[in-house]
């Protein structure tokens, strides 16, 4: 059977576009439309009256597009947070993960703006996102978790600074000096704004930042044990390491019981994020703890206040984060005590 998709490539368009045709948008070219509807007539295209149905009830239907759904439990909080208030107000929701691909994203964005959803809610993959599909076919967004340099949109943040900027000084006061930082892509919100956090602290200690403890990775596990192991590799190791999520956590401890030290003996560590597992490890493991559910939460009432007739400028909304000090960044002086 003939699909939308289909007649999107053969006409050399997106999906949106040929949707844009069938739904008669005034905004589509002449010259275009009258391909698309050639090519609609060549392929014997007909649209299910069911999918139709479905799309002309764009404001009883939302798309959720998240980065990465392999961060665990974070984004699961965050979706649920979002789910809760949808379904509350008589939404329904899908669910797209990009992995980080922005090619990926664009085909997503275009799927939404092709269903003719309600709105989006959106984690950009990074700083080239694109939202002018969904601008210019009137669909309200919200950027939830990360922003974007050169687009304007309603978002939800964590105070990613003052977050890295707590985990840090917190290493700082316990007599850690040679603190490294494993870092996600310095592209997106999350990754910059925690390495930003991370040289405040290091800078307002009077010690100067050393690009040779600075790893930037990709918010995976992989690359988090690549980057520890390049750290724990130099000839003056660090004393401790702040790792900016979750996943690259899991993968510098496993470097570190690779390579046979004790946390935090031989190296204190902090982690942004904390999971249900942070006080099941030996040491227990210090982290920055966010508030994902209130995330998602904050999300959807946005986008609501959108569909309930909002049209003012774009609105910011930061949550606070806070330190969860636990066993693996014991003070110096404790431990000198211990082994006294």
């Amino acid at each position: 059977m003939t699909t939308i998709v289909d007649v999107a490539r053969a006409a050399g368009v997106s999906t949106a576009t040929v949707s844009r045709v069938l739904n008669n948008h005034p905004q589509v070219d002449p010259r275009l439309t009258a391909t698309v509807l050639q090519v609609i007539k060549e392929l014997g295209y007909r649209p299910s009256r069911v999918a139709r149905t479905l799309r002309t009830r764009r404001n009883r239907v939302w798309a959720l597009i998240i980065s990465d759904v392999r961060t665990g439990p974070f984004f699961a909080d965050v979706v649920r947070g979002v789910e809760d208030v949808a379904y509350g107000a008589g939404y329904s929701l899908f669910l797209c993960n990009t992995d980080e691909d922005s090619a990926k994203e664009a085909s997503y964005i275009e799927l939404a703006v092709a269903e003719n959803v309600g709105g989006v809610i959106l984690t950009p993959s990074g700083p080239h996102t694109d939202l002018s599909p969904l601008v210019n076919f009137g669909v309200p967004v919200v950027l939830a978790d990360r922003t974007l340099p050169t687009q304007v949109a309603d978002s939800v943040l964590v105070d990613n600074v003052s977050g890295a900027y707590q985990a840090v000084a917190h290493l700082l006061a316990g007599g850690y000096k040679r603190i490294a930082c494993i870092t996600g892509m310095l592209g997106t919100t999350t990754g910059s704004r925690r390495y930003v956090g991370y040289g405040r602290a290091i800078e307002e200690a009077g010690l100067t930042v050393d690009a040779s403890l600075v790893r930037v990775a990709d918010f995976r596990e992989l690359g988090g044990q690549r980057a520890m192991q390049e750290l724990l590799d130099q000839r003056e190791r660090p004393d401790a390491v702040f790792v900016t999520n979750h996943l690259m956590t899991i993968g510098a401890l496993q470097a570190i019981v690779d390579a046979k030290l004790t946390i935090p003996t031989d190296i204190a560590i902090v982690s942004f994020d904390d999971m249900s597992w942070s006080t099941l490890l030996r040491p227990t493991l210090t982290a920055v703890a966010q508030p994902a559910y209130d995330l998602g939460v904050e999300s959807a009432r946005l986008l609501l206040s959108r569909l309930g007739g909002y049209s003012g400028a774009a609105r910011m909304v930061t949550l606070s984060p806070s330190l969860q000090v636990r066993g693996s960044s014991v003070p110096k002086r404790r431990l000198a005590a211990r082994r006294g």
